[in-house]
């Protein structure tokens, strides 16, 4: 639980800092995390929590990636395991597993990851394309490659990876309690 704290604490203290520094209009942010050895990295913009595993509740005939949902402060949040979402089999969640909450556009979500890492400001020249691996349109949800030190970090597109054919969220109406509702300060509201 600790650990959780820690990693929520050190988001809020990287956030702060980086706003403080005035990255630059040609450099973005991305929040990177890890599953297994490798590192990705997702928008900043995007992210809205940082949160410790807990227990999903199953949704029947869901992907295999699709965890289940949880109750977020009265809002329903999809939890998507991105280690099985990128075919390196299921995750065996523990106490030391978070949650990134997401939201893009109407969305909501939780990405089941294995630790946050850091905030990386990166020039958009830095971002390298994905090199042509022959995959299918709808499984294309990786939006370049990034070097930072010695490491490098995979950026991934949560616009197409909720627009993927197995990724596809259903749209819900956000008057019936059951869909996140995003006040205009990127913050998650309770539904109704």
């Amino acid at each position: 639980m600790r650990s959780q704290q820690n990693q929520a604490g050190v988001h809020d203290n990287q956030v702060a800092a980086h706003e403080k520094s005035g990255a630059d209009e040609h450099s973005h942010q991305f929040m990177t995390f890890t599953l297994g050895a490798e590192e990705y990295g997702i928008d900043i913009m995007v992210v809205r929590e940082i949160k410790g595993w807990t227990e999903t509740t199953t949704i029947p005939n869901a992907p295999p990636h699709v965890r289940g949902v949880i109750n977020l402060r009265g809002v329903v949040v999809p939890i998507f395991d991105l280690r099985a979402r990128f075919g390196m089999g299921q995750t065996e969640p523990t106490k030391m597993h978070v949650v990134i909450i997401v939201s893009n556009d109407a969305r909501t979500v939780g990405l089941l990851v294995d630790t946050v890492s850091d905030i990386i400001s990166v020039n958009q020249d830095s971002i390298r394309p994905v090199p042509e691996m022959g995959l299918p349109t709808d499984d294309n949800f990786l939006d370049g490659l990034v070097t930072s030190g010695e490491r490098m970090v995979t950026l991934v597109s949560l616009e197409r990876l909720f627009a993927s054919r197995t990724g596809r969220l259903p749209t819900i109406d956000a008057n019936s309690g059951a869909a996140p509702l995003e006040t205009g300060g990127g913050e998650l509201a309770q539904a109704s």
